[in-house]
């Protein structure tokens, strides 16, 4: 089945198209970024390396849909000759809320149901909804699946995800743990299980997620049972912009000195916190550690408060387990960043946690073990693939409506 997965943001798409029957490489991605803005951006690459870059006016999603239907098309760059050679489309969707405990093919009714969600992330939810509103205007007929970042993290048990607030704040208005990146955090766990070369279903794991965006999980026996991210992907870890966890009075504080509305707070919290806002100049841990290895000091704060964050969460949730098994790096620092890896496994070996240097630091890409023969924890770094699990999802619910 050949399937074109797209993940819409506010001013860009990011999209694939894969053949499941070809196994897993894309035959072709790419993005289209600056969407509404002077010199937007088609960035498009083939599996066989052809790549090219347009440089054009993309006023809105549908638009950008539209180049890259193109761009799909293209004789000398594209992989299809027509349209109808696109069986599905698969979009990523950040929040599904209570409403959603699975991918689900979208509908009528599943659009009334996205809007409802859309008060639970309003800063996501709206342009996932304007991609698949675009797709629906140029690709009649084909059907489309919605897959959610909070359907993995949906086994999660009450107590792990209820807030210490009124229970009538949860009825009336779904306040709770939901988690986020849970394509991520599914895909790589499967992954680990192979490269450990045992079921899943024996092993207790953590996955850390670290990007621009950062979450960890607690991934019991193939099962998320914890996971830093809460109602919002505000909570949890430190992240590029975001503050992560807060004090509730010290933001109540701010705002009262500050006098801040609750759409500046909003914007602090999401914007200009976290490794931006404690070092001062940027968001790319890449920056940061060049920065603290020339001697700036809020550098090597903002590195140590998010590495020492992650540690923590690492000790939390092994206990939640009642032991550890595997430990998995993902995303953009958590793959590339041997100092933050160092850092947040340093001093951990009550837990059976052992890396080997010259495994960690090595300029190796792909999928690898860091941890030492001796670790009773094996460590791995493995590259996400959430476009693959959403093809793969869209695949599912459109075999299994083909089956009934």
């Amino acid at each position: 089945m050949k399937i074109l997965v797209l993940n819409s943001g506010s001013s860009s798409i990011k999209y694939q198209f894969i053949d499941i029957s070809e196994g897993n490489e894309p035959l072709a991605k790419g993005s289209v970024t600056r969407i509404g803005m002077k010199g937007a951006i088609l960035d498009h690459k083939r599996q066989d390396g052809d790549s090219v870059k347009i440089v054009g006016e993309i006023i809105d999603h549908q638009a950008a849909i539209e180049y890259i239907l193109a761009i799909l098309l293209s004789p000398n760059h594209g992989v299809i000759k027509n349209r109808e050679e696109i069986e599905a489309v698969g979009h990523r969707v950040v929040h599904g809320g209570e409403e959603f405990t699975d991918s689900v093919e979208i509908s009528p009714e599943v659009m009334n149901g996205l809007h409802e969600c859309i008060e639970l992330a309003p800063l996501h939810n709206p342009h996932n909804i304007k991609g698949i509103q675009a797709c629906q205007k140029l690709l009649k007929n084909i059907p489309m699946v919605g897959v959610f970042d909070t359907v993995f993290h949906h086994k999660i048990p009450d107590y792990a995800y209820i807030y210490g607030l009124p229970y009538l704040l949860y009825k009336r208005y779904g306040i709770r743990r939901y988690g986020f990146h849970g394509t991520s955090h599914y895909y790589v766990s499967q992954r680990a299980a192979l490269l450990a070369e045992k079921p899943i279903s024996e092993l207790k794991m953590i996955t850390v997620h670290l990007g621009n965006g950062c979450s960890i999980a607690a991934v019991d026996g193939g099962v998320s049972i914890d996971t830093s991210m809460g109602f919002t992907p505000l909570e949890g870890l430190l992240m590029g912009t975001r503050s992560g966890d807060i004090d509730a009075g010290a933001v109540m504080h701010i705002m009262s000195r500050e006098e801040l509305s609750l759409g500046e707070i909003n914007t602090l919290l999401n914007k200009h916190s976290g490794l931006m806002g404690i070092s001062g100049t940027s968001s790319d841990m890449r920056e940061i550690t060049e920065e603290m290895e020339d001697g700036n000091d809020r550098s090597r704060l903002a590195f140590q408060v998010f590495s020492y964050r992650v540690k923590k969460y690492i000790g939390a949730y092994a206990a939640a387990m009642g032991g550890l098994d595997v430990i998995v790096f993902t995303g953009g620092i958590g793959e590339n960043s041997q100092q933050v890896r160092k850092e947040t496994l340093s001093g951990m070996q009550f837990l059976s946690i052992d890396i080997e240097e010259n495994l960690n630091n090595s300029q190796v890409s792909g999928e690898r073990k860091i941890s030492t023969e001796s670790s009773q924890v094996s460590v791995y770094v493995i590259p996400t693939n959430e476009e693959l699990v959403i093809a793969q999802e869209t695949e599912r619910i459109i075999n299994q409506k083909n089956d009934v």
